[in-house]
């Protein structure tokens, strides 16, 4: 008995040591491009640290210079407004979409999905770059197509306007964030009990009874992950203003990802650019965190 036990324990040791080993080559790149570079981030924030010269410690002064920074507030307000706007649109159109694909069956389904997701596998700058040649204000689509129509009198500066900008980059982050929540609504669908669906309708149950009370109830892990995903890349939202407005007109579209790139890659303030990371960070951990909790509530 005692032979039979240890050589339990020598199986079990050797699955471990299986197990980490083959777990090793990637943490290591967790530890040494995520956690270490948090690490350093984090330390960073309380330093005035910038090139060619000893950082020098400043405790919090990044944080309180960074609230009193009308550039870094207004950054702010643009993200959450970008947020506000693009998670819900995201994941009401997605699901709406995704009922409508997965009723098609068969190739025309796969077809549609396919359709919706090109854009997130495209790259972003060539999709960037055909949507900065629609909203050109010379020889765009958007307003050839207004001013020979009479929707619009004269052209418009889409990208150089304040007035119309952002709502520009929103738009443009709706239609490259909806390809991945599709496909995942698709196959969550495809996964709920179907018997359970069938004998609600048996009873008299409507569709939107059926949907409500069966289906989304099932599909609510997705649900979940799509919102924080979804929440995610709208606070990271960079590469459309990069290659877009660079902020502009007059800081109208700035965000955080991109205010911060501003300070520590072309302002050279290292230390102010982490303090506004680590606050991002936060704010991200702190709604994630309240969407799991009503998640589980419900």
């Amino acid at each position: 008995m005692k032979k039979k036990n240890s050589m339990s324990r020598a199986l079990v040791m050797r699955e471990t040591v299986a197990g980490y080993a083959f777990m090793l080559p990637s943490l290591v790149f967790f530890i040494g491009f995520v956690i270490y570079p948090m690490i350093q981030c984090i330390i960073t924030s309380f330093f005035d640290s910038t090139m060619n010269r000893d950082d020098i410690f400043i405790g919090f002064q990044n944080y309180i210079e960074m609230f009193h920074d009308s550039v870094f507030l207004g950054a702010l307000k643009n993200t959450f407004i970008i947020v506000v706007v693009s998670v819900p649109i995201v994941c009401i159109f997605s699901l709406w979409a995704a009922t409508v694909i997965y009723d098609l069956k068969g190739p025309v389904c796969s077809i549609f999905r396919c359709i919706f997701y090109l854009p997130v596998v495209t790259g972003s700058v060539a999709v960037t770059v055909v949507w900065k040649w629609m909203f050109n204000n010379y020889y765009g689509i958007f307003n050839y197509v207004g001013t020979h129509t009479g929707i619009l009198n004269q052209n418009i500066n889409w990208l150089g306007d304040e007035r119309f900008a952002l709502g520009c980059v929103i738009l443009i982050l709706l239609t490259t964030s909806v390809g991945q929540p599709i496909v995942l609504y698709v196959s969550a669908l495809s996964n709920v009990d179907q018997s359970l669906v069938e004998a609600a309708e048996v009873d008299g149950a409507t569709r939107f009874q059926c949907f409500w009370k069966i289906k989304w109830a099932q599909i609510m892990p997705t649900t979940l992950y799509i919102l924080i995903i979804t929440m995610i890349n709208s606070f990271q939202c960079f590469a459309l203003i990069q290659l877009l407005t660079s902020g502009g007109p007059n800081h109208s579209t700035d965000t955080i990802m991109y205010y911060i790139y501003y300070n520590a890659f072309k302002l050279y303030r290292y230390g102010y650019g982490n303090a506004m990371g680590v606050v991002l960070a936060v704010i991200i951990a702190v709604l994630s965190a309240v969407q799991f909790k009503l998640a589980k509530t419900d």
